[in-house]
């Protein structure tokens, strides 16, 4: 089972990926990771309902934009924070859940910032911290 969670739902490209392998089957769910915690527990617990188990979280959300400064760290951390969040209480194993494993996407800039991009900067390099935190 591959489920892509993703603002855009682009059904040529759930069409490519089921074809590369037809025996997986692909599930689009419409999602922003900027919304409430609360909204992304509600979504976990319906695909946790029809899956019974997820293996692996991947955050790939991200935006570069320092203009838009909330938008950047809603994105870029805050969503991520959010969603990783919500799925630990799925795979908590001290509560019977399976565990799993999460995949946060940074940037380099998570440990190296560049002056042109102060925020967007800031942003990986929170998700660097938390995720160090975490493992």
């Amino acid at each position: 089972n591959l489920v892509i969670l993703d603002r855009i739902d682009n059904p040529a490209a759930i069409a490519e990926l089921k074809a590369i392998n037809p025996k997986v089957t692909v599930t689009f769910y419409p999602y922003d990771v900027t919304t409430p915690l609360t909204e992304t527990t509600k979504l976990l617990k319906t695909i946790f309902a029809q899956l019974k188990t997820v293996d692996v979280l991947i955050n790939g959300a991200g935006i570069l934009d320092d203009h838009q400064i909330e938008r950047t760290i809603a994105v870029n951390f805050t969503g991520l924070v959010n969603t990783t969040t919500a799925i630990l209480d799925f795979w908590d194993k001290r509560k019977g859940g399976p565990g799993g494993v999460i995949c946060n996407i940074g940037s380099v800039t998570g440990f190296n910032a560049i002056y042109q991009v102060p925020v967007y900067s800031a942003s990986k390099a929170a998700v660097v911290s938390f995720t160090q935190s975490i493992a």
